[in-house]
């Protein structure tokens, strides 16, 4: 039993520090989710609780593992971790039954489950909960009050401080698709192929196709089998993004940009409205100095056109606005207004506003030649 109890508590601690700390490194994702979560529920006077919320809750889920892990205070743990679970495995199978929100998020977006696989992870991790809350009386409590509380404390502190830190920069670890490394297009994309499936009515055998090769033009086969269902299969690794970035007029950029062959500076902030005015304006000398020397820059927003030209005029602004979905636009970078640097298509680079370089720092980094000049 010993062992068994072991193995439930590194399980569960991991589990639930590994869930946590996805979180907790990513402030914002998390609070853009708990506003879906307000949204979809009609609690939208919670909406200015989101980003709290989000550092709270990760915080209580990676202190609450790191304490189930190293078995600090057995007895009171084992109550906190069952409640946890029932709670959240019963808000799970609402989401299941109902899918108010496509992902709940629970390992941010390090892992990507539907709210039916996150309801399953719960009850399968109720087994180890319920062996250490019906064993707790058992496990023997080997560190006093100061060393147990003292550390949660101190986790505590330290995690909201990553948190915060996290906030006023970028992730520690990006896990999104516009992540430092990545290319944003594919260059010889492999042709998607879809497989199709039909059933014999007479015989009910099932036969598969790779359309288009099947008898669709024989109408004595078509009157003998049914579709059943159809199946894709992509061959590509990198699917592409969703990125759309339009101009005023509705002309479509996207490739125009996103594939540029040198450097392409991306000012991005989905909300001109709750952006901070001071990093807008800051990075206007910035922008002037890489469109002199032919780098593209432009900035990406979903607000108006009119709250645009408005923004423009007060913060006598130069460089040029494109509209983009501010959905896709959180995705790219945890700031408003954040910066992407690209290079033919690969992310070079992504600034937080409070981390916005001088022109010459990107000399120095990405030109140092032209940089000595």
């Amino acid at each position: 039993m010993r062992t068994i109890h072991l193995i439930a508590r590194i399980l569960v601690g991991l589990v639930f520090m590994f869930s946590g700390f996805v979180k907790g490194i990513d402030p914002l994702g998390m609070g853009y989710r708990l506003e879906d979560y307000f949204y979809a529920w009609g609690t939208l006077w919670m909406l200015p609780a989101a980003l709290s919320l989000s550092v709270l809750l990760s915080t209580m889920e990676f202190v609450l593992g790191a304490v189930v892990l190293f078995n600090l205070k057995p007895k009171v743990n084992a109550w906190l971790l069952l409640g946890v679970m029932l709670f959240f495995t019963g808000l799970t199978f609402y989401d299941a039954l109902y899918n108010p929100v496509p992902d709940c998020g629970c390992f941010g977006d390090a892992i990507t489950l539907t709210n039916w696989q996150t309801f399953y992870k719960n009850v399968i991790l109720m087994v180890p909960t319920l062996v250490l809350f019906f064993w707790r009386n058992k496990t023997v409590d080997k560190y006093g009050n100061l060393v147990s509380y003292g550390s949660a404390a101190g986790l505590i502190a330290l995690f909201v401080m990553l948190s915060i830190w996290c906030y006023r920069h970028l992730p520690i670890i990006d896990f999104m698709d516009w992540k430092t490394g990545n290319k944003m297009y594919v260059e010889n994309p492999l042709p998607v192929k879809f497989y199709l499936t039909y059933k014999n009515k007479l015989t009910g055998e099932t036969q598969e196709y790779l359309s288009p090769d099947y008898p669709f033009n024989d109408s004595v086969w078509m009157s003998q089998w049914e579709f059943v269902s159809q199946r894709t299969e992509d061959p590509n690794v990198f699917k592409g993004h969703d990125l759309q970035i339009l101009d005023m007029e509705g002309n479509d950029y996207t490739d125009h940009f996103i594939q540029n062959p040198g450097y392409q500076f991306l000012l991005v902030s989905w909300g001109l409205d709750k952006a901070n005015h001071d990093a807008l304006a800051r990075i206007n000398d910035f922008a002037l100095k890489a469109e002199a020397d032919g780098h593209g820059f432009i900035a990406l927003t979903s607000s108006l056109p009119e709250e645009i030209d408005s923004l423009r005029q007060q913060l006598n602004l130069n460089y040029e606005f494109y509209q983009a979905d501010d959905i896709t636009l959180k995705t790219m970078v945890r700031a408003n207004p954040g910066m992407l640097l690209l290079h033919d298509g690969v992310v070079l680079d992504k600034w937080h506003y409070n981390d916005f370089p001088a022109y010459d720092e990107f000399l120095m980094k990405f030109q140092p030649t032209a940089s000595q000049q």
